[in-house]
Order: structure tokens, then sequence, then C-alpha cells
């Protein structure tokens, strides 16, 4: 369980004004001082992430936010990435001092709460101050937010909590499959790993390792190869696999080698179905032929690296996108947190695989770009568009073939 990535985990976020006890309250449910606690106003400030076991959900991510009544300029910016949290919420935990109960800092954020359609749960701490029920159980009774009293110093009402939090953690929180629900018990798929200078040392890639992982769950069988010898391995096996799945970076290489009655995608375009929505990035690919040259392009990645020399997001494919515009493109590069705020000015996102990420908080990306009116694409799907073989590689996904032939 301790190994399962952060992005697969249930997200408890934890909210309340400052010295509600959040942080007390953490480290309580872990057992253990992750968070600093302190009678001082704002100890908390960045969100901290804390991976654990709830059984029977099994792992989750514990997040401990800055509080929902900060002061001040610098306030301002806490209680905003305390907000950002959502976007990457299955859960909330609403954490109250009935000495102050629930009051229109609570009501705001538990409207966005129920705005973004996540289950909450009350939790009134501090009992073992001797405070009597008043407040903060009728406003949440009177809500109809499931709520249990607690003292998180004392750790009392830690197991009703538990209860609490499974019995409202939401049942649809597991993503979509990644492979299994294309594969038959004993089906063959071949994955084609590269190993180049970007390749890390000594181990595969997050979206490889959990696209054999899944296969494997599912009874299939997994055959590993780089492109460099994937035609031996093809003319090695007695039956066609059912699935070729390769790297983005080869995929042209791939396709040749490939015979055309096997079916051929990507572990990016695998990643744009399981974490996101692949139809909506499908409909972003088809913008790229409206790009002209002087057009704004946002590349974006969700987690921080160190970049290689012919880095894919920074390098190769601004290479490639001037290349099918005929001209000079204006890109702009963000990685982490969010995009930039000025997102309505660009004339197409084009986004990394998210494999870092929760698909929630992948969606929310997607989302936001089609407010803003902006067509968004995946690495994995534009790069298929440039090297012209995006309709071969979107055969085993109907829905998303449909959106690329309308």
């Amino acid at each position: 369980m301790q190994n399962t990535p952060r992005a697969n985990r249930l997200h408890i976020a934890i909210f309340g004004r400052r010295n509600a006890g959040k942080s007390s309250l953490i480290n309580a449910l872990t057992h253990q001082d992750i968070a600093l606690v302190s009678n001082t106003p704002g100890t908390t400030t960045d969100p901290v992430y804390k991976a654990m076991e709830i059984l029977p959900i099994g792992p989750v991510v514990l997040i401990d936010t800055a509080g929902i009544d900060d002061e001040g300029e610098l306030g301002k910016l806490r209680v905003q990435r305390t907000k950002e949290v959502l976007f990457k919420t299955d859960l909330a935990l609403m954490v109250v001092d009935p000495q102050t109960g629930v009051g229109h800092f609570e009501r705001k954020l538990i409207e966005k709460i129920r705005e973004r359609r996540l289950p909450i749960v009350g939790v009134v701490n501090k009992i073992d101050q001797g405070f009597p029920e008043g407040n903060a159980q009728k406003v949440f009774a009177s809500m109809d937010i499931p709520y249990v009293n607690i003292s998180a110093i004392a750790k009392q009402g830690m197991e009703e909590l538990k209860k609490l939090i499974i019995d409202h953690a939401p049942r649809d929180f597991w993503e979509p499959k990644l492979i299994g629900d294309l594969l038959q018990p004993k089906d063959t798929v071949v994955l084609v790993t590269p190993i180049d200078a970007s390749a890390p040392k000594g181990r595969l890639i997050l979206p490889q390792v959990m696209t054999l992982r899944d296969i494997l769950d599912h009874d299939g069988i997994g055959i590993v190869t780089k492109e460099t010898e994937l035609k031996e391995t093809l003319a090695g096996l007695k039956a066609q696999p059912k699935l070729v799945v390769t790297d983005s970076q080869v995929f042209s290489e791939v396709s040749q080698m490939t015979p055309f009655n096997v079916p051929l995608t990507s572990f990016s375009i695998l990643f744009a179905r399981y974490k996101g929505d692949l139809e909506s990035l499908v409909a972003g690919a088809k913008a790229v032929k409206q790009l002209k040259p002087g057009d704004r392009v946002l590349v974006a990645e969700a987690c921080t690296h160190h970049r290689q020399e012919e880095d894919i997001g920074t390098v190769k494919i601004p290479d490639w996108l001037e290349k099918k515009v005929g001209g000079k493109l204006n890109f702009e590069f963000s990685s982490g947190m969010g995009y930039p705020p000025h997102l309505n000015q660009f004339n197409l996102v084009v986004h990394c695989g998210g494999c870092m990420i929760t698909r929630k908080e992948m969606l929310y990306r997607i989302e936001t770009a089609e407010q803003g009116e902006v067509p968004i694409v995946n690495y994995g799907v534009v790069i298929a568009y440039l090297k012209g073989i995006l309709p071969r590689v979107l055969e085993p996904f109907p829905s998303a073939m449909k959106i690329w032939k309308e």
C-alpha cells in the first residue's frame, strides 16, 4: 500500500479556520507528528500531503490546508492555495471549533465544495474542553452534513470519524481501467519502451509500469521490448498480439513495423482516457489544423522534472508544431500546480499525460481550458496527429474515433 502512487489514492482534504485543529487532526489520524501544531494562527501555509491507509478504503492521501480565515496579502495567497486543493479532493472534512461554530467562512467554502459535488463530513473538534453541543452541530444537521464530535489532541472520536470517512467516500473513486477492459484473459500485449537519454536509469517510467501491471491484473500476457527489437519480437510470437502499445516518441517507427491488422496505440493515449477525457483531447487535436504562424501555444506539465537536451515538451513538440503550421509559434511553458492566469489568450493548450496527478485534477484542467474556449490536447494525441497516424491509434476507441471523423 505504501508504494501506491499518490495520484492513485483517495484524496481527503481537511479544511477549517486557523487554529480549528486541522493539523492536530491529521497528526491524530496518521499517528505521527506530520503537521506542525502551534497556538499561533497561520502555522500551516502551503498544503501538506500525507499518504496513509484507511481500511477498507485502502490507500489515501490526507491534505492539511491553511486556514480559510487567513488575513493580509500573504493570507489571501494561502487561502487561494487552500481553495485550489478542491480540484484534487475526493472527500472534504470541514473542521470547526465549537466556540466559533459554523460561520461565514465555513458556509462559503461548503458552497464551493457542493458546487464541485464533493462529499463532505463535518468535524467538531475540541470536545475535551467541555463545550456543550451548539451552533456547529445544529448547522451541520440543518445543512444535511454528517458530522462527528472529536478531540484531535486527546484522540477521542477517531474511530467514529474513520467510519464516517468510509461511509461517505465516493463509491466511484477508482479510475477507469487503463488497458484491462480492452483485453481477455491470456491476450498478449507488446509494450514498446525506448531506452534513450530521457529514459530514467535502472527503471521504467510510471505509465509503462502501470500499463504492465494492469495487463497482469487482468490475466493478460505483457511483453516488453525496445523499438529496435520490435520486428524480431513480433516475428517470434506464435499468434499476433491483441495490442501493441508504444511510447509516443517512436510512433512512426513502431507504426511501420506493426502489421495493419494489429491494433496499435500509445501509453499517452491510454493515459488520456484513463486520466481525463480522450474525446475532448481528440477534439483539441483537430484544432491544431487551425493554427497559423504567430499563434500562442501553452505547453503545460503537471509536474516539474529535469529537462533533457531533446525534451519532448519544450523542444520536440514545439519543433513539430512549427513545421506543421509552416512558421514560428509563440510558446509559453508552465509546470506544477496550474495554468497561468491569462489562459484565454492562448490558441491551444498542449498538456502532458498527467501521470503524476489524479483523474479529478486532470479533468479539472481540461474543463478549465474548455471554459476559456481554448482547445486542449495532450502529448500523445498531438504527436500521433503530427506523425499522421492518429486515426490508426484511435481504432481501439470507437467514441474518440467518431469525434475525429466528424
